[in-house]
């Protein structure tokens, strides 16, 4: 993941994340940054500061769940994917 000054263009850090990233949420009352990766994983990186981020936690999911929404109020992030013929809503939270 590349964070970027929106102003300048110019690249703050950059982070690992998992590959075939679908989604990505902000939760602004936490600052924690949430990245869905094909591969079966949720990365979790955290906003220090404006100029400052770091890897909080890899948090396992299932294989294709990417699609991903974040509910703001309860800060659960919820996740579809399909597995033999089933679709499947993933709750991710505390």
């Amino acid at each position: 993941m590349a964070v970027m000054n929106a102003d300048s263009g110019a690249v703050i850090q950059t982070l690992p994340i998992g590959d075939h990233v679908d989604a990505s949420a902000f939760d602004p009352a936490t600052r924690n940054i949430f990245n869905a990766n094909g591969e079966g994983t949720i990365t979790v990186i955290h906003q220090e500061s404006p100029d400052k981020y770091s890897v909080l936690e890899t948090v396992k999911t299932l294989p294709r769940a990417k699609t991903m929404t974040l509910d703001p109020k309860t800060h659960q992030l919820f996740l579809s994917t399909a597995e033999a013929g089933q679709f499947e809503v993933l709750v991710v939270g505390k």
